[in-house]
This record gives C-alpha cells, sequence and structure tokens, in this order.
C-alpha cells in the first residue's frame, strides 16, 4: 500500500477532517485513539468508530482505546459497581472484536496531578455556556447539566495530551468538545492532531436521534444472536426520501460495505433479479428511486450483520 493508499484509507467514511494537511506528515510515525463510555453493550453505533480504527491500523498506525471509566462514572451513566462491571464487559469485547490495540483505563492516569493541573488550566479559559454546549450531543440529561458534565470535555481534551496521539477519531457529536480543544489547547500545550470525525448510525426506531446503549430498542449488540438481528432489522425505520434517519441505509454504508466492498440484494423472482452494489452511493440511489424494496434490503443486510457478528459473538464466548 503506498502513501496515498493509506491516505484515502485514513479519509474513508468520515464526514469532516480538522487539519487534513497533516496527514501525511503524522501517518509515519502515526498514534490514534478513540475513547468509549463503558456505559452499556457494544452495539453497531461503537462498530463505526471502530472500524475507522482498524482503517488506521490498516495504514500502519497504531492505536490506542480508552475505556473511559471516569467519563461514564462524571456522565451520570451508573455508580462505580455498574462502572466497573462494564470495564471488565468491555475488555472483553474488545479482545472478541480482534483490533489489535493498546486497551488504557482513564483511571490509570486520570487521578495524576499534572492531570488535573491542565483540567484546571483550562477551567480558567472555558465558559460554562460553551462547556454546556460543547456536550449536547453528548451528555445524559444536558438540561438538568451537573458541574461533573462541564468537567467531562475538559478532561476529553486533556486526554489527547496525556495519551500522545497524532490522530484522533470521533463520532460527530464529539466534535464541539473537541474543537474547544483546538480553540484553548495553547493553555495546556495541546499537541497538533488530525481530527476524524466519523458519521452516527440513527436509532433503529428512527426519528429520536443516535443509536444508544441507553435505549435497547434503538441498537444492536455485537452479542445479538441472527435471531435478534433479523427482528431488529425488520422493524427498523427505513422510508424512503428520508436518509438523515434511515439506521438501515446507514449500517450498509458504515459497517457493511467497508467489511465487503459490496453488497448483493436479494429478491423474489416476480420482484426481479438479485442485484449486486459495488458502490453504497448506487445502492442509496435505487433504494430511494423505488428500484429496492425495504424488506428486500433489510433482509440481505441481516444477513450480512450476521456475518460481521457471528464471530465476535463466538469469540466473546471464548
Amino acid at each position: 500500500m503506498d502513501i496515498n493508499e493509506k491516505i484515502e484509507l485514513v479519509k474513508r467514511n468520515c464526514v469532516e477532517i480538522v487539519n487534513e494537511d497533516k496527514i501525511k506528515e503524522f501517518i509515519k510515525n502515526g498514534v490514534a485513539y478513540c475513547g468509549y463510555e463503558v456505559s452499556g453493550e457494544i452495539h453497531l453505533g461503537h462498530l463505526v468508530t471502530i472500524l475507522k480504527l482498524k482503517d488506521l491500523q490498516d495504514a500502519g498506525i497504531k492505536i490506542k482505546v480508552l475505556l473511559a471509566d471516569w467519563h461514564t462514572w462524571l456522565n451520570k451513566k451508573g455508580d462505580w459497581n455498574f462502572v466497573n462491571d462494564q470495564l471488565l464487559q468491555w475488555e472483553k469485547g474488545f479482545k472478541a472484536l480482534g483490533l489489535k490495540s493498546e486497551i488504557i483505563k482513564g483511571m490509570s492516569y486520570q487521578t495524576k496531578k499534572e492531570y488535573f493541573e491542565d483540567v484546571l488550566k483550562l477551567a480558567l479559559k472555558v465558559t460554562v455556556k460553551r462547556g454546556i454546549r460543547s456536550m449536547q450531543q453528548v451528555a445524559r440529561d444536558i438540561e438538568n447539566a451537573k458541574i461533573s458534565q462541564i468537567i467531562y470535555p475538559l478532561m476529553q481534551v486533556v486526554d489527547v495530551k496525556f495519551l500522545k496521539t497524532n490522530f484522533v477519531v470521533a463520532g460527530i457529536d464529539q466534535r464541539k468538545i473537541y474543537m474547544l480543544g483546538i480553540d484553548e489547547g495553547k493553555e495546556i500545550s495541546l499537541q497538533e492532531a488530525v481530527y476524524l470525525y466519523t458519521p452516527i448510525i440513527p436509532s433503529l426506531r428512527g426519528k429520536e436521534g443516535k443509536m444508544s446503549s441507553s435505549i435497547k430498542e434503538s441498537l444492536i449488540s455485537i452479542r445479538d444472536t441472527e435471531e435478534k438481528i433479523k427482528e431488529k432489522i425488520n422493524k427498523a425505520y427505513c422510508k424512503r426520501g428520508d436518509l438523515e434517519n434511515n439506521p438501515v441505509l446507514a449500517i450498509a454504508k458504515l459497517i457493511v460495505f467497508p467489511k465487503f466492498k459490496e453488497i448483493e440484494i436479494k429478491r423474489k423472482k416476480e420482484y426481479g433479479k438479485n442485484i449486486t452494489f459495488k458502490s453504497y452511493l448506487d445502492l442509496e440511489r435505487d433504494f430511494e428511486a423505488g428500484k429496492i424494496h425495504p424488506s428486500d434490503l433489510k433482509n440481505s443486510i441481516s444477513e450480512y450483520l450476521e456475518r460481521i457478528i457471528k464471530p465476535i459473538r463466538e469469540n466473546w464466548k471464548n
């Protein structure tokens, strides 16, 4: 793989890239990180960033995964008994996923004096209003935000420094947090990094936001059975003319195509022969034009998801 192929792999399926011009410079000694709240099942929403990390790994970049125990607690996602139990589940889950990464617990470095000095330096610069605004798509019960949920984004900025990364992978819902760091990072001598923002998979229920661990009916877990996957996809929102809220098409684009490069839609004979797509845009175009029935799309995506999730599920058991 030459350098241009590596750069294209790094950029694939990102909705925004900050400092894109630095990719070629940083890729030679690249270190990437993504942080995850340990607040419930690992699901397809997480798999989007995990596949992005796999792209970076294939491009020769070292991967660090932060299991954000403190962040989970500060964001009111559970008490410490719950958080510690989830840590064990997430460590097991990442081993099952097969990503070759350094797994780091927030507690392992976030209690250090130097770390909190940097958090406090940022606290002197960032307004309460901006702190809350940065968490609008991330915080639980943002209308009644607690001080802990304003500390959260400051810590997330300092994580970039302490993990010594030059590539940051995150869902686009994290953008305002990292932009806060880009604007105020000089206060803590924050190093320059490439920020890769991935799209969000909508809730399976459609117009209610993103796939989320807090709403079980909204997600597909990496531990779901074949039967459960089919059941959930069959019930999923999949309406023409509403690409923004269509989780089935999002799964096709962000999960299935990166793994299989092409998708075959199987159809009953009376509706035409099977059709193979080598491009997501072609699939989207034909679906929107009514050339693919939602049930045929759902059935095919269910089959591909089972092929992806089955080995993860089996590795988890072992």
